[in-house]
C-alpha cells in the first residue's frame, strides 16, 4: 500500500510502498477513503525535518539535553547510533481521516466490517491507504455526512476541546484569534453554542472567508481597534474568552489577547504560540490561561488510546471519543460547515504536490487540503525490496549445510524492528561475515519497510507468519514486546529454525515449561540476548578468577532510572515488569562468572512492596542469590539516583583477588597487592560478541552460546524474584528444564 512518510535523513516528503497493516486486538482496520492535512501541525513538522542536525537541536533544546546525558554515561558510539536510527525511521504523516472498516480486532466489536468511520491520532490515521485504528480513536460517520467532510474529525475534536475549555455559555462574547483549519472550525462551533463570535487573522481573505461562515464580525489583526467591540475592551468589559488558534513564534497574539479579554477573562491556549505573558494586562484583569490539551481527556493516555479502557461516562463526560462523535453530529445538522474550507484536493499518487504547497514551493494559497484514495488496492502485508533467493530445500543437517555453503552464509528472519533492534543488534549484525538477511517483519508497516530497506532485507512484511513459515530462513530473530516471546519461540521451533530471542525468554513458568518441551524436540539451537556474558569485561573478569578456590561474592549495582507509569514495560499484559525483562541479564552474568546455577533468591523492595502497584516495587529493589557452589550476588536494582550517574557498576570478590568494572568502559583488576586498570574508548557489553556466537553455533550446528539448562535457571530466578517480592522471603530454586 502507499503511504506518505518525512525522511529525516533526506529532508524530503517521500510516498513509498509499504506493507499494509495486520488487524490485532483492540481496533479495526480502516480502509482510508480521504485524509485531511493538517495545514498548521504537518507545516511545522516538515519544516523541523528540513532542518539539520543543528537546526533541529536549536528548535528541540530538550532532545539535546537528553543526548548529552546519554553521552556521559554510555558514550559517544551510542549515541551516534541513536541518531542514525531516528534519522533512517522516518515520520509517518497526517491524524486525521476517514474510510470503511475492513475488519474487527477482538474487543472492539462495537464496530462492523463495511462501518463509515472517521479516525484520529498521530501514528494511526495516518495518510496511508489502509490503517490500523484503536477502537478509541475511530468513531461512526452519521448519515449525511460525507467521507470528506468526516475527515476534518481531529481538528473539529480539537476545536471542540478548546470551547469546552474555555467554559463559555450561551450569549458570552469570544474572540477567534487565527482563522485557519482549526480557528474557522472553532469559531462555527461558537456560533452553534450561541456565542457572539469575533475572528482575526493576518490573511484577509480567511477574513473574508469567517465572514461568510457566519461569524459577527472578523477583521486582520492590524485592524482590531475598528472593531465595534474596541469600546467595550478598552472599558475591560471586552470578550469573556480568547482563544489562540494561531500558529506563530511571535508572542504578539499572547499579548493581543491580553488587550481584548474582559476583566477576569479567559485566555486559551490551542494553537503553537510563543506564550511570553506580558504581566501587567494579565494581572490587572486577573485573567486566567489555560491550556486546551488536543481533542480531549484521553489524549497522551496509553490506557485510554492504545488498550481501550474508557473513562466513567459520570466522571468524564467528555473524553476525545466524545468530542469526536458530537463534532461528527455538528456536521450532520449543518451546523459547522467543512466544504469552505477545502482548497485543494490531491489524490494520493499526487500527494507530494500538497506538500509542495505547505513547503512554500507552490506561491498558491491554500487552507484544506484533502488527500483522496481512489480504488480499492490490494491489501498486501508483504513488500519485496530485492530478487528472493532460491528456498532453501527441507531435510537433514547435511542438506541445509550444503544450501548454505552455496549462498555463503545464514539466511535469517527478524521479527520486531524496535529502537533497540535498529540501534544494537542489525547493526552488529550486518557486519557479521556469512550472514544474509531473508525477512523483516513489524507489527507497523512503515517501520518495518524502512529497516529492512536500512539493513538490506530480501522483504518485509506486517505479519510474523511470514517469517516463521518463510522455508528459506533457516534462523528467526525475536525481538518483539515481551509478552510475544514465548508464542514466537515456540512457533519457530517447531517448524525448525534455530532462535535468537531478546531477553526475557518467555514471561510466567508455565510458558518456560512449554518451551522447553519444544526445544528439547526441536533439535534447533535456542539463545537469548544475555549480552553482558560476552562483553570484554565478563570474559576477562572470568579468566581472571580462574584456577582458584572458593566460592565468589558478586556486588552488582544498576543506576536504572524511573520509568513513566505508563511505559510498556510496566504493563502487565505486555512488559511484566523489570525484573522480568531486565534483572535477568544481572542474573545470568552470576552464573557465567560462577560456572554455578542459582539455588535461592531473597527479593525486598525499598521502603516496601510498592502497595498495589508491583512495578513500583521493581523499581528499587535489593536482591540476594545463592549459587550451587556457594557463591554469593547481590544486586542493588535502583530507579531512585541520579542519571549524572554511571548505569552499571559491578564488583567481584574472591580468591585473592577483585575485580571492578564501570559502565563496561573501565575496569580495576586487584591482585597481589597492585592493579591494573582497563579503559575502553567504546562501551562494549558484548552485543556483537553473542550474535557472533550464535551464528557460528548455527554455521557448524554445533552447541549453544549458552546451554539451555542455564537459561532455564536464569529465567525461573526472575520469576522467584518477584515471587519473593511478594511473599517477604527467601525461596528455593529446584526445578530444572529437564
Amino acid at each position: 500500500m502507499k503511504q506518505l512518510l518525512e525522511d529525516l535523513r533526506s529532508h524530503q516528503v517521500r510516498l513509498e510502498e509499504v506493507p499494509a497493516p495486520c488487524c490485532r486486538p483492540g481496533g479495526v482496520l480502516v480502509r482510508t477513503a480521504t485524509s485531511l492535512i493538517s495545514s498548521g501541525t504537518e507545516r511545522a513538522a516538515v519544516a523541523l525535518g528540513s532542518k539539520s542536525l543543528v537546526g533541529m537541536g536549536l528548535e528541540r533544546p530538550d532532545l539535546v539535553r537528553q543526548l548529552f546525558r546519554r553521552l556521559r554515561t554510555s558514550g559517544v558510539a551510542d549515541v551516534v547510533a541513536a541518531v542514525k536510527v531516528r534519522l533512517d525511521a522516518g515520520v509517518a504523516l497526517g491524524y486525521s481521516s476517514a474510510g470503511e472498516v475492513l475488519e474487527v480486532g477482538r474487543g472492539a466489536e462495537e464496530f462492523s466490517a463495511g462501518d463509515r468511520v472517521a479516525c484520529a491520532g498521530a501514528d494511526y490515521s495516518s495518510h496511508a491507504e489502509v490503517n490500523w485504528i484503536p477502537k478509541n480513536l475511530c468513531v461512526r460517520i452519521p448519515e449525511g455526512v460525507d467521507f470528506e467532510a468526516a475527515a476534518s474529525v481531529a481538528l473539529g475534536g480539537i476545536a471542540l476541546q478548546a470551547v469546552r475549555v474555555a467554559d463559555v455559555r450561551v450569549g458570552e462574547r469570544v474572540v477567534v484569534l487565527g482563522l485557519g483549519l482549526v480557528g474557522l472550525l472553532t469559531a462555527q462551533v461558537l456560533k452553534a453554542a450561541g456565542c457572539p463570535v469575533w475572528g482575526m487573522d493576518p490573511d484577509g481573505e480567511r477574513v473574508r472567508l469567517a465572514c461568510e461562515l457566519g461569524l459577527d464580525f472578523a477583521c486582520e489583526s492590524r485592524e482590531w481597534q475598528e472593531s465595534p467591540w474596541y469600546d467595550s475592551c478598552q472599558r475591560g468589559a471586552g470578550p469573556d474568552a480568547v482563544i489562540l488558534t494561531a500558529a506563530t513564534r511571535s508572542a504578539e497574539p499572547v499579548e493581543l489577547a491580553g488587550l481584548l479579554a474582559r476583566d477576569r477573562g479567559v485566555v486559551v491556549v490551542v494553537g503553537d504560540v510563543r506564550v511570553d505573558i506580558p504581566r501587567e494586562p494579565y494581572y490587572k484583569k486577573e485573567l486566567q490561561v489555560r491550556y486546551s490539551r488536543s481533542y480531549g481527556p484521553g489524549r497522551y493516555d496509553a490506557e485510554y488510546e492504545e488498550r481501550g479502557v474508557d473513562y466513567p461516562y459520570g466522571f468524564v463526560r467528555w473524553t476525545e471519543k466524545r468530542n469526536m462523535e458530537a463534532f461528527l453530529q455538528l456536521l450532520a445538522a449543518g451546523k459547522v460547515r467543512v466544504g469552505p474550507l477545502v482548497t485543494h484536493r490531491f489524490s494520493i499518487s499526487d500527494a507530494l504536490s500538497a506538500y509542495d504547497l505547505l513547503s512554500g514551493k507552490s506561491r498558491e494559497k491554500y487552507l484544506g487540503i484533502l488527500i483522496t484514495y481512489a480504488g480499492r488496492a490490494p491489501l498486501s502485508r508483504r513488500v519485496t525490496l530485492r530478487a528472493e533467493a532460491p528456498p532453501r530445500r527441507a531435510g537433514v543437517c547435511a542438506a541445509v549445510s550444503t544450501t548454505k555453503a552455496s549462498r555463503g552464509g545464514v539466511v535469517l528472519g527478524w521479527i520486531g524492528a524496535g529502537n533497540f533492534s535498529r540501534a544494537k543488534l542489525l547493526p552488529a549484525l550486518r557486519k557479521i561475515r556469512g550472514v544474509e538477511f531473508g525477512g523483516l517483519a513489524n507489527a507497523t508497516g512503515l517501520s518495518a519497510q524502512r529497516a529492512a530497506r536500512t539493513f538490506g532485507f530480501r522483504y518485509c512484511s506486517t505479519d510474523a507468519q511470514e517469517i516463521l513459515d518463510d522455508p528459506a530462513l533457516e534462523a528467526v530473530f525475536i525481538a518483539t514486546r515481551h509478552h510475544l516471546h514465548a508464542p514466537l519461540v515456540i512457533a519457530a521451533l517447531e517448524r525448525g529454525k534455530h532462535v535468537f530471542v531478546e531477553k526475557p525468554l518467555c514471561t510466567s513458568e508455565a510458558e518456560l515449561n512449554q518451551i522447553a518441551e519444544a526445544h528439547a524436540s526441536s533439535g534447533r539451537i535456542l539463545a537469548v540476548g544475555f549480552n553482558r556474558r560476552f562483553s570484554p569485561f565478563a570474559r576477562e573478569c572470568r579468566e581472571f578468577f580462574e584456577g582458584g578456590a572458593g566460592p565468589l561474592s558478586v556486588l552488582y549495582r544498576i543506576n536504572a532510572g524511573r520509568l513513566p507509569p505508563t511505559h510498556w514495560i510496566n504493563d502487565p499484559e505486555q512488559g511484566h515488569g523489570r525484573v522480568v525483562g531486565e534483572v535477568c541479564h544481572f542474573v545470568d552474568l552470576l552464573q557465567y562468572w560462577t560456572g554455578s546455577l542459582p539455588s535461592a533468591v531473597r527479593a525486598r523492595a525499598v521502603g516496601g512492596t510498592g502497595g498495589a502497584d508491583p512495578a513500583r516495587a521493581e523499581d528499587n529493589l535489593h536482591v540476594q542469590i545463592g549459587c550451587a557452589d556457594g557463591s554469593r550476588g547481590e544486586i542493588l536494582y535502583l530507579a531512585s539516583g541520579d542519571a549524572s550517574l554511571s548505569k552499571e557498576r559491578v564488583e567481584v570478590f574472591g580468591r585473592g583477588r577483585a575485580a571492578v568494572c564501570e559502565d563496561f568502559r573501565k575496569s580495576w583488576f586487584h591482585a597481589h597487592n597492585r592493579s591494573r586498570t582497563r579503559w575502553r574508548f567504546r562501551q562494549d557489553k558484548g552485543h556483537r560478541a553473542e550474535l557472533e556466537a550464535f551464528i557460528q553455533a548455527v554455521k557448524l550446528n554445533g552447541q549453544p552460546p549458552i546451554s539451555f539448562e542455564s537459561l532455564y535457571a536464569t529465567t525461573l530466578a526472575t520469576f522467584r524474584i518477584r515471587e519473593s517480592l511478594s511473599a517477604g522471603r527467601e525461596l528455593r530454586i529446584s526445578s530444572t528444564s529437564d
